[in-house]
């Protein structure tokens, strides 16, 4: 039954492929049909290759598939090669499920746009790309689908290219990631050059062999963790994310949930015995996940935008993923990177569902009140948040409290009171879209207000399906205090790493802190929006510092641009004025002007006229004779 997984990248490309060819001619229906249709036969062959997984010995994993050889170049050689184990699975059928419900939604999201056969073409080809990338069985190929999810953002983020806004968040995105990326290429040198090979499993058996030192993995896995950084949007490569959101939304959806932020997780646990050999880098991936969950977070607490406060939560939600797999937790880093695909979908899709109501809105303080207009998209909503905000029995406080523990276990108590802190104000902010989006005084114009109505079923069916896994995806990872045993998602996926282990009245304990600091951020949430309505622009007269710096985001965008973007685009026109026009194009002219010149002179020697072609003959004989005379 897994002999088949090979297949599962491939169908959508296929329909990306035929879509790109064809799909102009072809009707809106038919487009629907197979681009949702391709992803969802992805979805069924992973559930076979699943199942069939789960039917051989252990000892045989992983299932590789050579299709042919790629590249060989003298002692350089990578296999276009695809693996299934335990790890690409979880990635697959995450990937695959969340995928096709997001091409679901799109159908009706999308309905009216001219540019609809394009858009089911790129979400295909971003499909291909994410699944390319997760069952790579060597890092070359895995880079193949790193730049082609990179270069599907782009065309995504930008695709009401019209506009200037998204043009240029998509060029943002684009470039932001070229940063990483290079660094990510040049991590990938030093594997070949020291290892040899780029098959995951060569890279394990020369970690776990002593073939490399823990100086060179410390280089390797830092260079691979800047390119995790770019594109899972990790301090400082994090500032493409929040303006990704100029794409339609079922494509934020896609990128946040199911689709590229989540690659630099997986790539880390991927190779996580490189990351386990190296203390150094392991800290380094800590340190940067608990610093950006919580410097997320506070940007989150400010912005009036629904879909940019969903944007600084994945930004800081990636953050804790990060987290876990610095301590050693690759499993709770994967299980909170399956639960947050489940909800943090859900929240995009509701978000979009809100928009759809009052005419793409955008800012909160013109919604309010929807609670009873939207009967469908409140609860489903409401339900996102709160495993978002790691209330109990959802599934985001299973996730969430597992990286917590695993911190504490670790002795890492910085990293993990930095986590608590995001878990607060995480709690926080989405409850405060929640209040202020559905609940109190309704602040719509009167001509949005007389158009406001429920999604279609295309589009709400989607919202139920993701609501019912983000409750309950959580159960298959249950706390280790209940029993080893009830962790079915640890005993099946078995990542490396070295997880440390407390007493039970510690495990409590914590996850009593945990339940206590979610329903107090949303406590906090409920006093200010709906309480004390007056205190947030109260607190903000009385801090208008603070809260300027948060609103604006720390400035960081306005200081990249002071520190990079201007002066690049003040070097160049610097270079293009004085070197390239005055030199290479002074050159190139100066050419062209000589030989013009020289063929000025020259046609004074080709008149057309037989006398003086007969005197300058003459003259030439009288030359001859008097050189051989004198």
């Amino acid at each position: 039954m897994s002999d088949i997984f090979w297949l599962i990248p491939f169908v959508p490309a296929l329909s990306a492929l035929i879509l790109a060819v064809f799909g102009t001619k072809l009707p809106k229906k038919y487009i629907s049909y197979q681009a949702c249709g391709a992803v969802l036969i992805s979805f069924g062959i992973s559930i076979i290759s699943f199942i069939g997984l789960l039917q051989t010995p252990q000892q045989n994993y992983p299932l590789v598939k050579n299709l042919f050889t790629w590249i060989h170049a003298g002692l350089f050689k990578a296999n276009l090669s695809l693996q299934f184990d335990p790890l690409s699975a979880v990635m697959a059928l995450v990937v695959s499920l969340v995928g096709f419900l997001i091409h679901v939604y799109s159908v009706g999201y999308m309905a009216e746009d001219k540019g609809y056969s394009r858009y089911f073409t790129y979400l295909n080809l971003f499909t291909f790309s994410m699944l390319l990338l997760v069952m790579a069985s060597n890092i070359v190929l895995m880079f193949v689908g790193w730049e082609g999810v990179g270069l599907c953002s782009y065309l995504l983020i930008g695709f009401w290219f019209e506009k200037h806004s998204a043009a240029t968040a998509g060029k943002k995105a684009f470039l932001v990631n070229r940063i990483g990326d290079a660094a990510f290429l040049l991590g990938i040198l030093f594997i070949f050059i020291h290892i040899g090979s780029g098959e995951f499993t060569a890279i394990h058996q020369a970690v776990g062999g002593g073939a490399v030192t823990q100086g060179v993995a410390t280089l390797i896995a830092i260079l691979l963790f800047i390119g995790a950084t770019g594109k899972s949007a990790q301090i400082p490569l994090y500032v493409w994310l929040p303006d990704a959101m100029e794409g339609p939304t079922p494509v934020s959806a896609l990128i946040h949930a199911a689709t590229m932020v989540t690659a630099g997780v997986y790539m880390v646990s991927r190779l996580n015995s490189l990351y386990a050999f190296s203390a150094a880098a392991a800290e380094i991936v800590a340190l940067v996940g608990a610093l950006t969950a919580v410097y997320a977070a506070t940007m989150a607490l400010v912005q009036n935008d629904i879909k940019r406060v969903l944007a600084y939560s994945t930004i800081s939600q990636i953050g804790y993923m990060f987290i876990g797999c610095g301590v050693g937790a690759y499993t709770a880093g994967m299980f909170h990177l399956y639960t947050h695909a489940f909800f943090k979908s859900l929240l995009f899709l509701a978000a979009g569902s809100v928009m759809h109501a009052l005419s793409g809105e955008l800012d909160m303080k013109k919604m309010g009140g929807l609670k009873k207009y939207l009967p469908l998209t409140y609860p489903t909503f409401l339900v996102g948040a709160i495993a978002i905000a790691g209330v109990p029995f959802f599934s985001g406080f299973f996730s969430k409290d597992a990286i917590l523990t695993s911190a504490f276990a670790k002795g890492e108590y910085f990293i993990w009171a930095l986590g608590i802190a995001g878990a607060v104000l995480t709690a926080f902010y989405i409850f405060r879209l929640i209040f202020l989006t559905f609940h109190g005084k309704e602040r719509m114009k009167p001509q949005v207000k007389e158009h406001i109505h429920e999604s279609p079923p295309v589009m709400t069916i989607p919202l139920i399906i993701l609501a019912f896994f983000s409750f309950g995806a959580g159960y298959i990872g249950l706390p280790a205090v209940l029993g080893q045993k009830l962790n079915v998602f640890n005993q099946f996926l078995k990542l490396g790493g070295h997880e440390a282990h407390i007493s039970m009245g510690i495990e409590w304990l914590l996850i009593l802190i945990s339940i206590a600091v979610a329903f107090t951020g949303i406590f906090l949430a409920y006093m200010f929006y709906i309480l004390k309505p007056y205190v947030p622009s109260m607190m903000a007269s009385k801090y208008p510092r603070l809260y300027k710096v948060l609103y604006n985001k720390y400035y960081v965008d306005e200081f990249y641009n002071a520190a990079f973007v201007n002066s690049t685009i003040k070097g160049s026109e610097l270079i293009y004025n004085h070197f390239d026009l005055k030199v290479i194009d002074g050159a190139v002219n100066g050419t062209a002007s000589s030989t013009n010149f020289s063929g000025k002179i020259l046609s004074y020697f080709q008149s057309g006229l037989i006398k003086d072609y007969a005197l300058v003959f003459l003259l030439g004989v009288v030359i001859f004779i008097g050189y051989l005379l004198f």
